[in-house]
Parts: C-alpha cells; structure tokens; sequence
C-alpha cells in the first residue's frame, strides 16, 4: 500500500496503547500496527525475530525498566518517538533514536507534528538531530507545568487540596482518593492514571496499580521478600505498601533523583 508506515507500539498501559493507536490511525489512515509490546523483555523479543519497523513509539517507564534499555540488548536502526508522562529523559532519548518527545497526555496536533517530523527524516535513518534543536525541544519541556492542586466535592461544598498536603493517592472500590498529610480522604474525579500524567514525576512514584505516592510521605524503606520493597509511610492504608518487583529498580532511581 502506498504511504503504508510499519509501526511498533512499546507502551504498558492497555488503554494509553490503544487511544495512540486511534490517533495514529485517524492521522495515517495508511499505517499499520504491527504489534504492541508491554515490556522491555517483550520488545527485546520481537525486535529480535522480526524485520525492523519504519517507526516506532516507545513509552519510556516500563514494567520492567526503562526502553532506553532496548538499544542496549538489540539493534534497533528506526526512527523513535517518545511518548511518556516524564520530561526528566528528553536529553537521554535524543542519544539514541529519537525524532520526537511527546508527553502525556497526547494532543492530536503534537502527534502531527511529530509523524510530520519522522517523514522529513525517513529516507536518512537513523535521524540525526543538531544540539540546537535538541536544546530547545528540552528547553521547551522544563517549562511544563504540573497539577499544583486539585478540587474534591465534600457534600454541597468543594474542599481545594493542595499538592504540598498530598501523602499519596490509591485506588479504591473504582474510585480514586487522596490521602492528606492531616490523615483525611477524598474522592477524585480522576483515575489513578489521569493524576500520575499530571503530577510532578519528580515528587510521586507509581509503585503499584493501587498506590501513587509522595516523597515526602515515605519514612523508611524495607527490603521485603521476592525482590521488592516495603514502605513506610505517613498516615498508612491498613494493606502494605508493596513496591512492584517490576518497578523496584526505577523505584531507587527516582529516589536518588537519577534522571
């Protein structure tokens, strides 16, 4: 098919994976999906054993580490395009492959920008990005705002939370709540997921499907069996707060701020 773009999708979330998919697909009706990989070890595999995509897209907080580490373990000569919820990496994907670096969550029009981007450098893989341009699209994310506070219905009145009070915030019974520094709960408007793309990533860490927490809110760190880790915190739920066996080494990451 003329105009036909062989794409890989790396991403972890289910339904972040298919909304891109949709926004491709209304953009390049031409293109085509070829898989969907949730992993660093599922990437890994497919890169291995099938004929190089034209583009790929890659979420860069896997379940099991950072995509970057993809480059390390396999050839990979396409161009890239970045789509995550974290700025503190543009500087480390303009090292490998990257056209573009789109954060979360995605409008239509910088996925335009960025699919018009790849077709200017296509027929010269891998791209080659002056420091110039790569200085002023990170300069561009450092001036990203984040969520500074958010509004929770308290019976007939709205009570304005302050993201300086948030200990952490969990998902319950299909709902989202946040816990303050005060011991207090609140229902949310948003999903667990919607707040982790707009909260600073710097100050919370997804640990698991059920808790994003602050890091003001952890006292201690305990090595726990399996590989992971226990966590104390302020103003704990009555469960434990696990951190992810997956998610444990981009866990000591964010804590050192290693970007």
């Amino acid at each position: 098919m003329e105009n036909e773009i062989k794409i890989l999708i790396v991403e972890d979330e289910p339904l972040a994976a298919a909304q891109l998919a949709a926004l491709i697909a209304s953009l390049k009706p031409g293109a085509k999906i070829l898989e969907v990989c949730d992993t660093v070890k599922s990437a890994i595999n497919w890169i291995s054993k099938n004929d190089e995509p034209d583009l790929a897209f890659f979420d860069i907080q896997l379940g099991d580490g950072l995509s970057f580490e993809i480059f390390e373990q396999v050839d990979l000569n396409c161009p890239v395009i970045f789509v995550t919820a974290y700025d503190q990496y543009a500087i480390q994907a303009f090292k490998v492959n990257s056209v573009d670096y789109i954060l979360k969550p995605i409008e239509k029009k910088e996925l335009e920008n960025a699919l018009q981007k790849y077709e200017r450098i296509a027929p010269s893989k891998p791209p080659n990005l002056s420091p110039g341009i790569i200085e002023e699209i990170v300069s561009s994310f450092s001036r990203r705002k984040f969520k500074e506070r958010f509004l929770a219905k308290v019976g007939s009145h709205l009570r304005i939370i302050e993201i300086y009070d948030v200990l952490y915030f969990y998902s319950y019974q299909k709902g989202t709540y946040v816990k303050l520094a005060d011991g207090k709960d609140y229902l949310l408007d948003y999903s667990l997921e919607m707040i982790e793309e707009m909260v600073n990533p710097s100050a919370f860490f997804r640990i698991n499907r059920k808790y994003l927490i602050s890091l003001q809110s952890i006292q201690d760190v305990i090595a726990y069996s399996n590989s992971r880790l226990k966590l104390k915190v302020q103003n704990p739920a009555e469960d434990d707060f696990l951190v992810a066996r997956e998610k444990v080494k981009t866990f000591k990451k964010w804590i050192e701020g290693d970007s």
